[in-house]
């Protein structure tokens, strides 16, 4: 074939290309930019799930507390071993409030005031599904309900699990307000890239129950992050997780014209909550954004 047929063909990729990368590099100023108005850190990982390999990292394999975003592992470990046949998500089980720390044994209960699912706790004593628990433990994120169920799986399974999806830094060591613990340094703690990869792992089906995860976690209550500036007709499948000076969110987050990416933004050390949490709204609008835009 003439060569001088083939040059038009070869400019016009090599322009695509340097325009996607210079669209992919505003992006990048962009959230940087909303970062560094906050006084705190940020962790990021966004990939569009497609075949184009357009994906962007800031402090993505930085660690951070995990907070609640550790309840998403929890809930994979859960659909796998009743998979294998360890028990049935429709059995019930006691609702309780008496755990054992990590540390050393120990007995400790939950505060009901700390926790952001309150009508749990009137139950104590009575049974629910491990569904009902685990639906509670993602949507209003339940600590009680979190506590109940981690000690069933196992810790260790949980972070096992991980490992096999790729997720290589994550730790899921223990369920929540196990102050023992705490104090003694042993807390979950997780990174952006893992987060992504676990989200991303739910997205394109390779873990047992994908499509039950997908919905339950489509039915979050707290919307305050990710979900924020984004249209009504995004399809937003996500976790959160805050403690003080931490705000975190991990989605999935489906177009309606068919475009599917996973974006999970993490933060610590902020100063000033509200002011991070927009921060985190607003970069997920960029990227939401540039994605409708490719």
């Amino acid at each position: 074939m003439n060569l001088y047929l083939l040059l038009p063909l070869f400019l016009l990729l090599s322009c695509a290309g340097s325009k996607e990368k210079q669209d992919l590099n505003q992006l990048e100023n962009g959230i940087r930019d909303l970062m560094q108005g906050v006084e705190g850190d940020f962790g990021l990982a966004f990939r569009l799930l497609d075949d184009s390999g357009k994906e962007l990292f800031i402090n993505e394999k930085e660690v951070f507390h995990a907070a609640s975003t550790m309840k998403t592992p929890v809930m994979i470990e859960l659909f796998k071993q009743s998979a294998a046949g360890k028990f049935s998500l429709q059995d019930s089980i006691l609702i309780r409030n008496e755990f054992k720390s990590i540390l050393d044994g120990s007995a400790y209960s939950m505060d009901l005031g700390v926790d952001s699912q309150e009508a749990l706790y009137s139950r104590i004593g009575e049974k629910g599904s491990r569904y009902e628990l685990m639906y509670q433990m993602i949507i209003k994120s339940s600590n009680l309900a979190t506590n109940i169920l981690i000690e069933e799986v196992g810790a260790e399974n949980v972070t096992q699990t991980m490992r096999d999806l790729g997720a290589l830094d994550i730790q899921v060591l223990r369920g929540v307000e196990d102050l023992k613990a705490f104090e003694a340094g042993l807390s979950n703690t997780t990174t952006a890239l893992d987060m992504m990869l676990i989200m991303e792992a739910i997205a394109k089906g390779k873990v047992v129950g994908s499509g039950n995860m997908m919905e339950i976690l489509s039915d979050q209550h707290f919307n305050g992050l990710i979900p924020k500036y984004l249209p009504k007709t995004a399809k937003i499948a996500h976790k959160t997780g805050s403690i003080t000076g931490v705000q975190h969110d991990a989605a999935i987050v489906d177009l309606v014209n068919g475009k599917r990416y996973v974006l999970v933004i993490l933060s610590k050390n902020l100063k000033d909550e509200e002011v991070g949490k927009e921060s985190i709204a607003k970069i997920s609008q960029l990227i939401y954004t540039y994605v409708v835009e490719q």
